[in-house]
């Protein structure tokens, strides 16, 4: 299957809030030799080392390698995967539904890549060919924010340099999520040059639901896989 369905821990937490979860995870990054995630950011404060892709399972080398093959299939044959994943979804939202669930899908796992704007041969988008699914993501990228979908629900991501484009995303009224080493704060400011916005911050942990957040919060994440050995990192940052 294409699609993990809530195997992660976090993921499964949705089930409180009446939903089961789905995933795609993708390998981050060039490492498929296609990079997926346009904004990612190198060097000692960048977001590539502490990429949660080597979090839980994605510890596992098998693992490693089915996202690869999951990310050349994309790139070589895009509308035979749109095809799989749009019956993949088909199938998980009659499960969960069976199950007594609503049911949502991230498509963005480990990716940064507009899924909203992929078309399957014949039909729309995934998210036009599966209305009653909510999606959601993450994104680096400010101007998948104007995505014009009712159905896709996207949080802006703090990349360590992108204090700019996460005030024009703030004004667009998304919430910003960030990356701490150990504890969240209470309250978190993002400035830039004499622009500054402070927000209240919430644990994004505590599920992976994003479109069920409040709206104007910062979601604070605590890092994971290699990024918790990370010691200075300007995309990890210091709860003061």
């Amino acid at each position: 299957m294409l699609l993990n369905y809530y195997s992660q821990t976090k993921m499964a937490k949705g089930e409180a809030l009446g939903y089961k979860t789905a995933i795609l995870h993708f390998a981050p990054y060039d490492l498929s030799g296609k990079n997926v995630c346009p904004k990612a950011t190198k060097g000692p404060g960048g977001c590539i080392a502490p990429c949660l892709n080597t979090s839980g399972r994605g510890q596992m080398d098998s693992v490693q390698r089915a996202r690869i093959a999951k990310t050349n299939y994309f790139w070589t044959n895009k509308n035979g995967f749109l095809w799989e994943l749009s019956k993949e979804i088909e199938q998980l939202k009659k499960r969960a539904r069976s199950q007594g669930y609503k049911f949502a899908v991230r498509l963005n796992g480990t990716s940064d890549l507009p899924w909203f704007k992929y078309k399957v041969e014949g039909g729309g988008s995934i998210m036009d060919l599966h209305p009653d699914v909510q999606f959601y993501d993450y994104t680096k990228v400010l101007n998948y924010l104007d995505h014009g979908k009712k159905n896709y629900h996207v949080t802006f991501s703090d990349s360590g340099t992108n204090h700019q484009d996460q005030l024009a995303a703030m004004e667009k009224g998304a919430n910003i999520a960030v990356v701490f080493k150990d504890q969240l704060p209470k309250r978190w400011r993002i400035s830039h040059g004499s622009s500054t916005n402070d927000r209240r911050v919430i644990d994004g942990d505590a599920h992976d639901l994003r479109f069920t957040d409040p709206k104007g919060v910062i979601v604070g994440l605590v890092a994971k896989g290699l990024g918790r050995k990370v010691t200075k990192n300007s995309f990890i940052k210091i709860a003061s």
